[in-house]
């Protein structure tokens, strides 16, 4: 199965200073001897259990004409605040673990796992969660997911058996979250069923917090303005002078197909689309819609971000998932907005799992923010 979208890596075999045999902990190192990491030490101090996954994955298997495929070996919970670090540890593990892995968002792998139930269903199977499941694990034993939060029923009533499915059939996971397990799909509907999941998560995973006072993604800004506030008349005509010098008169409509419907970005050229708030926020748009917008597009200019609140909280919602997805796949961002990222979203249900947006929102206005590293700009 596949998704709309792999996000890169991090660290890969072409990056300067690379070995292929090393720990989780001696890459760490070699990131940081050559300046492309700041020590951390409440990241120094979860090393540990990453290296512990990479050496229980990686020690050699018995084999034998009738022997079982490997067992699960616990994975890691890695969860603290935006900005710790906690992606970035993830993907140097990823790199550094030599076994079948695959690396997902975790909007994005649900939406792959609800796509594979709907085809079992569609088949006639009885328990359409088995063969997802058993098709994962048919081909990897590391499994990474990033951001994994749980806010939708649907999601919550699944997760329980599909994970249980997974560790079943020897898959080990290493997942991201800016909540510990305990917070995890916290008020939800019928949540007294979603407990046992939680249960299966602290058995099966160490669950370590990343505890550190730094913020490292506040370091890395710079270059062309990309953000600008207030929504004001200079405003338009800032951003107005950027797209004319992509589109040059020639922007047309793009229409993408999303599970047999139409989502259509007003105006698009060259790998650059230009759209308001409300074409994408306001009308009811998923992670489908918004995974199939990030791939298709390298830059994204967003018009009329308003303040965010309980008046339009499904509007918020939906702006949540949107810039999860352009952040993923590292989708360059110019947007005319109400107020500054941290003040975008002040009251009202929601503050608290916005306050890794605005994060991502100050991110991506760095200079070298982009799909290979470039600005596009």
């Amino acid at each position: 199965m596949t998704v709309g979208f792999n996000p890169p890596c991090l660290f890969n075999a072409q990056t300067p200073g690379y070995a292929r045999v090393m720990t989780v902990s001696e890459a760490y190192r070699v990131e940081v001897s050559a300046g492309r990491l700041i020590a951390d030490p409440a990241q120094t101090a979860v090393l540990d259990a990453l290296d512990r996954v990479q050496a229980d994955l990686e020690a050699p298997q018995k084999k034998g004409l009738f022997r079982k495929a490997p067992a699960a070996v616990r994975g890691v919970y890695l969860w603290g605040g935006v900005g710790r670090g906690k992606s970035m540890l993830m993907d140097l593990a990823h790199a550094q673990i030599d076994v079948p892995k695959r690396r997902r968002h975790f909007h994005a792998f649900m939406q792959e796992v609800h796509a594979g139930i709907a085809k079992a269903r569609a088949r006639g199977v009885d328990d359409p969660i088995a063969p997802v499941a058993a098709d994962i694990a048919a081909d990897i034993r590391l499994l990474a997911f990033d951001e994994m939060q749980i806010s939708d029923i649907t999601d919550a009533m699944i997760v329980g058996r599909l994970f249980q499915a997974l560790f079943t059939g020897g898959v080990t996971i290493i997942t991201t979250s800016n909540r510990p397990p305990d917070d995890l799909y916290k008020n939800g509907l019928n949540r007294e069923v979603f407990l046992p999941f939680i249960a299966l998560l602290k058995d099966r995973m160490e669950v370590r917090e990343l505890a550190s006072p730094t913020d490292h993604r506040q370091g890395r800004l710079g270059g062309a303005k990309t953000y600008f506030t207030p929504n004001d008349a200079a405003a338009r005509t800032a951003i107005g002078a950027i797209w004319d010098g992509f589109a040059a008169g020639q922007a047309h409509p793009l229409q993408l197909r999303v599970q047999r419907r139409d989502v259509e970005l007003p105006l698009f050229h060259n790998g650059v689309a230009r759209a308001t708030f409300y074409d994408l926020c306001g009308r009811a748009l998923g992670p489908a819609d918004y995974l199939a917008l990030a791939d298709a597009v390298r830059i994204l200019i967003l018009d009329d971000i308003p303040r965010l609140s309980r008046s339009n909280f499904n509007e918020a919602k939906r702006f949540v998932t949107l810039i999860d997805a352009l952040y993923e796949a590292r989708v360059r961002l110019i947007c005319s907005a109400a107020a500054e990222p941290d003040m975008l979203y002040v009251e009202g249900e929601g503050t608290f799992e916005f306050a890794r947006t605005a994060s991502r929102l100050v991110e991506m206005q760095a200079a070298d923010w982009g799909r290979d590293g470039r600005a596009d700009l």
